[in-house]
């Protein structure tokens, strides 16, 4: 057996100190560290998430819990949940869709709560000098959307509304951006798209609408979190969506303060922003039996159309309701 150095004794000991240092002068005992809770929060550049973030909501209501938020930006909902399925984040923000999928591929996510629902959110568009006037007139003709997406369930829906089916168009899948592009020079004759570039489209483009989704769909946004890490923090769930919830009040009664908190991370102009926002559904609640059965109805559309190799139950993925849980 070698004997231990003086040095090494030393360096131990400075390393050992120098930690509990910073630990007091961040506020934090040892035993505090030790029994931090991380809540690593996924979210995107458009939503009620981003506006909690840059307002510091979270921090100051979790700030004598001992929680450490992170927060991790991801380009779109699909992402988002990939990031919930591996571990970088135990919650997060997503539309009707990346849920759905993320179910299919196992993953153990729960629904926590859902906005209300906003179907004039999204919406079937052509360029403002197109000749198409009606969705009948959409027979043959090249729409793009960003496939298995809540609008792949929009265009579903409105096709169904018009006795049409989706052999009678011919469907050109396109993330925004790209959709966007061939929108602009003509290479599609109509786009299926949400806000904010649903708001981007009209303002800029003069874009014109064919079909919202109302009456025809419900286009919830959802928070979903980690299975596990739901089980464990209760608590700290039901004080994240209470935030959420008084978040989406403090944005209805000042939407142009929201809208300039948004300016920055989307690069959108406020007038673009205030046009989306005014289309959100305001408000966190629980999920009820009615969105569980509307949510259904979009699994299944999505299996039937093979979207999805098998179908799930999406009752299944319900964080059961508590008083720990409730906006």
């Amino acid at each position: 057996m070698y004997p231990i150095s003086t040095s090494f004794w030393k360096k131990t000991i400075f390393t050992s100190t120098a930690w509990v240092g910073i630990m007091l002068l961040s506020g934090c005992t040892p035993n505090q560290a030790a029994n931090q809770i991380t809540l690593n929060i996924g979210y995107q550049k458009y939503g009620i998430l981003p506006i909690v973030k840059e307002r510091a909501v979270l921090e100051n209501a979790l700030k004598n819990q001992n929680v450490k938020i992170n927060w991790v930006e991801f380009p779109a909902g699909p992402q988002l949940l990939e990031g919930l399925n591996v571990g970088s984040v135990v919650f997060g923000e997503a539309g009707e869709a990346p849920p759905i999928f993320a179910q299919a591929a196992q993953a153990d996510l729960v629904y926590v709560a859902n906005q209300p629902a906003a179907p004039l959110a999204e919406a079937l568009i052509v360029p403002k000098n197109s000749n198409l006037q009606s969705v009948q007139d959409l027979k043959g003709k090249r729409i793009a959307l960003n496939k298995g997406s809540n609008v792949h369930y929009l265009l579903l829906k409105v096709l169904q509304a018009h006795q049409l089916k989706l052999e009678d168009i011919h469907v050109v899948y396109l993330p925004p951006a790209d959709a966007r592009a061939a929108f602009e020079r003509g290479a599609v004759d109509a786009w299926v798209i949400w806000d904010p570039f649903f708001a981007a489209a009209e303002q800029q483009l003069g874009a014109r609408v064919l079909a919202t989704g109302q009456n025809l769909v419900s286009n919830h946004q959802f928070y979903l979190a980690d299975r596990q890490f739901s089980e464990a923090h209760p608590e700290l769930l039901n004080t994240v969506v209470q935030q959420l919830n008084t978040t989406t009040q403090w944005i209805q009664q000042h939407p142009q303060q929201a809208a300039q908190l948004l300016e920055k991370p989307t690069g959108l102009s406020v007038d673009i922003l205030s046009r989306s926002i005014a289309r959100m559904g305001f408000g966190v609640q629980n999920i009820s039996a009615q969105v569980v059965q509307q949510q259904q109805q979009v699994a299944d559309a999505f299996y039937q159309q093979k979207l999805i190799p098998q179908k799930i139950d999406i009752q299944a993925a319900i964080l059961k309701p508590t008083t720990s849980t409730s906006p």
